[in-house]
């Protein structure tokens, strides 16, 4: 399943949106809702959605910022907008900033959604395939990433991130941790480690629980749960984009026998 967070500042707008679309049927789940740009900046940066459906006029951080944020932190969730037909320029920016489409709010109908949501799974699959050729970072460049940087901030970072990866982290948090503005903190680490500040959690993530699984006798959701993961199914979705593998095959994989 492709996951799903709604960002409208109008409940029963969000409320319609939820309940026009069979969302498993098309292979979604939504695992969030925001009222504002704000609110789902934190819940990107935490979850990582595969697609974003947002509003552009919102309060505390409108459709567009929020897009133009999520891809200076090198997220790569898709977005689809939603739009009033006064918000044209809004629109032209957001398509500027890679947004996957967008939909008028005033005549939005279910085909109209759907077929938004059709070209987001075409896409989405589109990448997963790329990645399983190879596109993914290699394993062995994930674990030297692990190592020293030489940049102190950078490295205090890393080693807090190693501590702590078992918690919520967010960016705002690890930026008061070196005294650093949360975009300079973003851009900087990802220069250093060539991997954006979620991505570098997954790995830790993702290796933890890679130890877990061989090792102890804890369950998938148990270890999800210690690595850091709440939800079960994102949990065995970020394991298989690191491994190609889900954790319960990998366990049966690598463990001793006998």
């Amino acid at each position: 399943m492709w996951t799903v967070l709604l960002v409208e500042d109008e409940v029963f707008v969000r409320e319609s949106v939820r309940r026009i679309v069979d969302w498993e049927s098309m292979g979604f789940t939504v695992i969030g809702e925001a009222g504002n740009g704000e609110e789902a900046l934190e819940i990107i940066r935490e979850l990582e959605p595969d697609l974003v459906i947002s509003d552009i006029l919102m309060p505390r951080m409108n459709g567009v910022e929020l897009l133009r944020q999520v891809r200076d932190e090198g997220v790569e969730s898709l977005f689809i907008m939603l739009s009033c037909m006064s918000d044209f320029e809004y629109v032209r920016l957001a398509m500027e900033y890679g947004a996957s489409n967008y939909i008028l709010k005033l005549s939005m109908k279910v085909q109209s959604l759907m077929d938004a949501l059709t070209k987001v799974d075409a896409e989405l699959r589109k990448r997963e395939m790329k990645q399983t050729q190879g596109e993914q970072i290699p394993q062995e460049t994930r674990q030297e990433l692990l190592e020293k940087t030489g940049h102190a901030e950078v490295d205090k970072l890393i080693a807090y991130m190693k501590e702590h990866y078992g918690k919520d982290i967010s960016l705002k948090l690890l930026a008061g941790q070196v005294s650093m503005d949360e975009k300079y903190v973003s851009t900087l680490f990802k220069k250093k480690t060539g991997m954006n500040i979620l991505q570098f959690m997954h790995t830790l993530r993702v290796e933890e629980s890679k130890l877990l699984l061989v090792q102890t006798d804890l369950t998938v959701s148990e270890i999800g749960s210690r690595v850091g993961y709440e939800n079960d199914n994102y949990f065995i979705k970020m394991f298989k984009r690191f491994t190609d593998l889900t954790p319960s095959v990998f366990r049966n994989q690598h463990r001793p026998k006998g």
